[in-house]
């Protein structure tokens, strides 16, 4: 799964450099583009963006919120359940709109400094934890696997079940082949756009062998049984305070807060790279703003099983469109690769322009080299 995961992602974010277009901030682009260019279909990309407007900023960003305030409450046990959503919620609004209000370059600004921080914390502390552990760690293999793949789940058909909620998840984790990672993509300046299609496979392998795994030990290695144990992220919330002691609660709101803000401010941005697809009316994109703004504070408040709910129910819906348009436009995508390994072959740094696949129409930018590698700044031509 994780390869056809990594595939995808290289042909979506790879498409989504070559029909990227420029704006005022840098570049703008995504499977909506790849839709209306490469496939003459505009319809689809409307579709498409409506969607993903629908999926990201506001099913998924209410889900994180959902998740900041369970981790909240998690810690406080519950004494404060009246007011604590309110507050939660009132808090993440604030902080979404004081970050969004001040345009693409501060949404990029503060997920490229939360993000990585993000990571680190949270594999450290999973590192950790499965070190105090060690002796767990054969056992927990053969877990996963005789749970997975026994011969009760087989005749049950819970293998289907299992299979099925490891791709949504999967999914939702990663976003291979979902349509979401690209839009963020697209706004790369890279010199071919293969190197950004390579970029966002690596992606994939890092969050489903890495973060998620990570998850599984610490909860596997901490709660050996999980019979009648809580859902959601209060089960990974119980088995770090299990291993670490309670001053651990700290350390982990800031790991999911991190992780979960950075997500909102991310899916805020794949929102309104569609709202702008759709129309560049300003009275339009303010709207969507104060909208994403509420449904963040919403999500704080409502049930996690509601939220979760929709959010599978329109991410299916978007893949579906995502993947029709991939598979259609792949051979673009190889035609991209061969041109980047051949380039690889001569001993050369890739550089792609459109003159070099002159049968592709609908490609804005890659006009040549230099506009694509940039103009190189010597001391010669300074002192000339």
């Amino acid at each position: 799964m994780a390869f056809i995961g990594g595939a995808s992602a290289f042909i979506e974010s790879s498409l989504a450099q070559l029909y990227k277009r420029r704006d005022r901030d840098g570049f703008i682009g995504g499977p909506a583009y790849y839709m209306q260019r490469g496939l003459g279909a505009r319809w689809m990309g409307v579709l498409f963006a409506v969607i993903l407007i629908i999926c990201f900023p506001i099913a998924f960003s209410s889900l994180q919120a959902n998740t900041i305030q369970a981790t909240i409450a998690g810690s406080l046990g519950g004494e404060s359940a009246a007011w604590l959503p309110w507050v939660t919620g009132g808090a993440l609004a604030l902080l979404m709109g004081l970050v969004i209000f001040g345009g693409v370059r501060r949404i990029a600004s503060v997920t490229q400094t939360l993000v990585p921080i993000m990571a680190l914390l949270y594999l450290l502390l999973g590192v950790v934890i499965v070190a105090m552990h060690i002796e767990r760690l054969p056992g927990v293999f053969a877990t996963i696997f005789l749970e997975a793949f026994g011969p009760n789940e087989v005749v049950g058909a819970a293998l289907g079940y299992i299979i099925l909620t490891g791709v949504k998840r999967g999914m939702f984790s990663n976003e291979a082949g979902l349509g979401s990672a690209p839009n963020a993509g697209a706004s790369a300046a890279v010199t071919h756009p293969v190197k950004q299609g390579l970029v966002q496979t690596l992606g994939v392998y890092f969050d489903t062998f890495l973060v998620c795994s990570i998850t599984a030990f610490i909860i596997l290695v901490s709660v050996p049984d999980l019979a009648g144990a809580e859902r959601g992220i209060g089960l990974t919330q119980g088995a770090v305070v299990s291993a670490l002691g309670t001053w651990s609660n700290i350390l982990l709101i800031v790991i999911i807060f991190l992780l979960a803000f950075s997500s909102i401010l991310g899916n805020y941005y794949y929102g309104q790279t569609n709202v702008e697809f759709i129309t560049s009316r300003t009275g339009v994109l303010l709207g969507y703003r104060l909208f994403a703004i509420a449904a963040v504070f919403t999500g704080a408040l409502v049930s996690a099983d509601v939220v979760w709910n929709f959010a599978d129910g329109a991410m299916g819906f978007m893949a579906l469109v995502n993947l029709v348009a991939i598979a259609l436009l792949s051979g673009i995508a190889f035609k991209l690769l061969k041109d980047y390994t051949q380039q690889r072959r001569e001993g050369l740094d890739p550089v792609f322009t459109r003159a070099r696949l002159p049968e592709v129409s609908g490609i804005e930018v890659w006009e040549d080299e230099l506009s694509v590698t940039g103009p190189i700044d010597l001391p010669a031509s300074r002192r000339r």
